[in-house]
């Protein structure tokens, strides 16, 4: 059962609207004086009690509220609606800094009416914009975007640019949260635009986690930990609380999805305290949840327990819907695990009446498993089996691979147990074809997720290279200058010049070491990129298709099913440094077997020497395949009748040997050799693999290809000397 844990926390930004004639960035400072300057108890000292409750409320909320409670006693006397309303929207906003969204509405909504009893436009829409972020946090989203748009649509009208940011930032939240990525980023860079032409204090952080948090999504972390650093620096110089405790909370979501679990767990215990501090529940909830899960991964199930449980109990008393129904969710697969399964099937139950409330279909169809396997572990098979045709009907409607793999194999274990065979038969293969499907996907992902981080450090070394020029040119004018001295300090000199140098030599020798790894990381990625021709895989799908046009049933499944074997086998030998020779050579085999399939026109044989285990050695996997490739590609451009591939694997003297014969043209009447300045990219990449793994292994490892017609033969002899490792 999979934990529904993964909390999105799409940040909001509190840009509510100002409603007062004084400028809401005005220094708060200036507002001082003006508030000393002018003491006579009118509306003028209202709107300046207000700007300066405004421009306090997410730095000091005693302060505030000793702001608040002068200009609502000043607005009371004098009968001043608009005074009222405003003293009435600045506490509906810390109020919903604190989660308590039955108040902050009461707030709200009593400033409507008092905003649209005297006809104030400006007024209202700002009530209609901060209703909308508390809709929103509630995960009401229908009633949440009605309100925005409301609000948007008259900002716009007027061209208010401060107030469009906060309209635009918050219509991308809801995007971002209902997986709208194209039109979130598409608000938040305009946001981004915007911002920065007016200076705009909260625009710029929150509209960079918010990008930060769809780059996590998908996949994008080293771009999505840039963005929340860059957030969380205009924060920190903003002094805003709240915002940099939901940053922290971002980052530390991103550092547990890239594996870097004791940097996740610092983030969210800073993130924590943060929360702790201004009262934020909703905050505190979501820590202890994120907590809970990096505790869950780490195998300490009681930790995990305690923490889910305490961020049911404050999301409850808050009535945050969402945040609830996954900590019941995650409660239910705990007791699962514990195979307590009365309390899991009430965490279930309980999960799913929220999930079908709040109309979200992905947590439903997951949860309909959890119960589901409740009731296979009980014996009850029937409601364990319209429970998982429940799920699965979610998860296809929705195109959640993961849970469409989960339901058909819990059902096949459920036909299994009632004896109906031939419905376990058809739900196993629904389970292979969605469990391929998944493989695929999280094999695509990690190599883009690879391919991110490799342009990312890239970035980086750029930078630092830039950084040493700099520091360079600084030293020599530092020393130039010196020169300028007394002679007593050619002594401090002196051993300034040694510390440097030792300093050098010292960064020389990472920079070397750093180089290496870089080095050796291209070279994988090179190899990930080099595994199989495009050429290759379009011709086999043209096979296959013309298989299947000419109704050639059993070939084109036999074809079909040979070429998704070669395809997994190459993604799982990529996913390793070492794989096992067996595994080498069974990718080999079927590749052989595929070119044979259309027509029988290969002769080909794989031999192994008797003193050796191919399950009990591993080697770099895709080293024997490219040549084999190589020779079925290039060899035989003169089509002799009788076309022969051989590979012999021997093991002599603790050496590991490979050898590939062919007899085709040779190696020196290949195209590619024409040039004597042109090498093949797969010998390239191989060379460069060996020589690292060769150090990393301590054992031998090259290359050797030889035209046979120095032996008075046709064809091409491959020598591969291939260090390996004991499984």
């Amino acid at each position: 059962m999979k934990f529904i844990g993964k909390i999105r926390l799409f940040t909001l930004c509190f840009l509510f609207v100002g409603v007062c004639v004084h400028s809401q960035n005005a220094a708060i400072d200036s507002l001082m004086i003006e508030l000393k300057d002018h003491p006579a108890p009118d509306t003028t000292r209202v709107g300046i009690l207000y700007d300066l409750a405004f421009s306090s409320f997410h730095k000091n909320e005693a302060l505030t509220n000793d702001y608040l409670e002068e200009a609502e006693s000043i607005s009371s006397d004098l009968a001043f609606e608009k005074g009222l309303a405003g003293v009435n929207y600045i506490r509906g906003i810390l109020a919903s800094r604190k989660s308590d969204f039955t108040q902050s509405n009461l707030y709200f909504k009593e400033a409507l009416v008092q905003f649209e009893s005297i006809n104030d436009q400006k007024g209202v829409a700002s009530i209609n914009n901060a209703l909308g972020i508390n809709f929103f946090k509630q995960a009401e989203h229908k009633e949440s975007l009605r309100y925005f748009n409301e609000s948007i649509k008259f900002y716009d009208s007027i061209q208010d640019t401060h107030n469009l940011i906060a309209g635009l930032l918050n219509t991308g939240n809801i995007y971002a949260e209902t997986g709208n990525f194209d039109n979130a980023i598409e608000n938040y860079q305009r946001v981004l635009a915007l911002s920065k032409e007016v200076n705009h204090e909260f625009g710029i952080p929150y509209a960079l986690n918010n990008l930060g948090n769809i780059y996590e999504s998908i996949g994008n972390y080293p771009q999505a930990i840039s963005h929340f650093n860059q957030s969380l620096h205009h924060k920190e110089l903003a002094k805003d609380t709240l915002g940099i405790a939901i940053t922290l909370n971002s980052l530390g979501k991103t550092y547990k999805l890239n594996g870097s679990f004791e940097k996740a767990k610092t983030q969210h215990q800073k993130s924590l305290q943060l929360a702790d501090q201004i009262g934020n529940k909703g905050l505190l909830a979501t820590n202890k949840a994120n907590l809970g899960e990096i505790y869950l991964e780490e195998g300490n199930i009681e930790g995990a327990d305690i923490l889910f449980k305490e961020a049911l109990q404050i999301s409850q008393s808050i009535n945050d819907n969402n945040q609830v129904a996954t900590a019941l969710s995650n409660l239910g697969s705990i007791n699962l695990k514990l195979n307590t399964l009365e309390e899991a099937k009430k965490y279930f139950l309980e999960a799913i009446n929220i999930s079908k409330e709040t109309e979200n279909k992905e947590r439903l169809s997951y949860n309909y498993i959890g119960l589901a396997e409740t009731y296979l572990k009980q014996g009850n098979y029937d409601t364990s089996e319209r429970y998982l045709n429940l799920s699965l009907s979610l998860a296809n409607d929705l195109g959640i691979l993961a849970a469409q793999k989960e339901a058909s194999e819990l059902l096949t274990e459920v036909y299994t147990k009632k004896g109906h065979y031939k419905k376990a038969f058809e739900s196993h293969q629904l389970f292979k074809k969605y469990n391929d499907s998944l493989f695929n996907k999280e094999s695509i992902e990690k190599i883009t997720q690879l391919e991110y981080e490799y342009k990312y450090k890239q970035a980086l070394d750029s930078a630092s290279i830039r950084e040493l020029k700099l520091t360079k040119t600084v030293l020599a004018t530092s020393e130039d200058l010196e020169k300028s001295k007394r002679n007593y300090l050619w002594a401090i000199i002196g051993v300034l010049l040694i510390s440097i140098i030792s300093g050098g030599a010292i960064f020389y020798q990472k920079l070397n070491n750093a180089k290496a790894v870089t080095q050796n990381a291209i070279v994988e990625q090179k190899l990930l990129r080099s595994q199989m021709t495009p050429h290759f895989i379009f011709n086999s799908l043209a096979v296959l298709q013309g298989m299947i046009l000419n109704k050639e049933e059993g070939k084109s499944v036999s074809y079909l099913s040979k070429f998704s074997k070669l395809l997994r086998l190459i993604l799982e030998n990529s996913r390793d440094k070492m794989v096992l020779l067996s595994k080498e050579l069974e990718a080999v085999d079927n590749y052989l077997q595929l070119q044979n399939l259309e027509s029988d026109t290969i002769h080909f044989q794989i031999a192994i020497g008797k003193n050796i285990d191919p399950s009990a050695l591993k080697i770099p996997p895709m080293l024997i395949q490219p040549f084999v490739e190589n020779a079925v590609e290039h060899a035989f451009k003169n089509n002799p009748s009788k076309r022969e591939i051989n590979i012999e694997v021997s093991f002599q003297n603790s050496d590991l040997t490979c050898v590939i014969v062919d007899n085709g043209i040779g190696i020196d009447a290949q195209p590619e050799t024409a040039n004597p300045q042109k090498t093949s990219l797969s010998t390239i990449i191989n060379k460069e693999r060996l020589e690292f793994l060769s150090k990393d292994v301590k054992k031998k490892g090259s290359i050797t290809i030889e035209d046979r017609k120095k032996y008075h033969e046709n064809g091409t002899i491959v020598t591969l000397l291939i260090p390996y490792l004991n499984a």
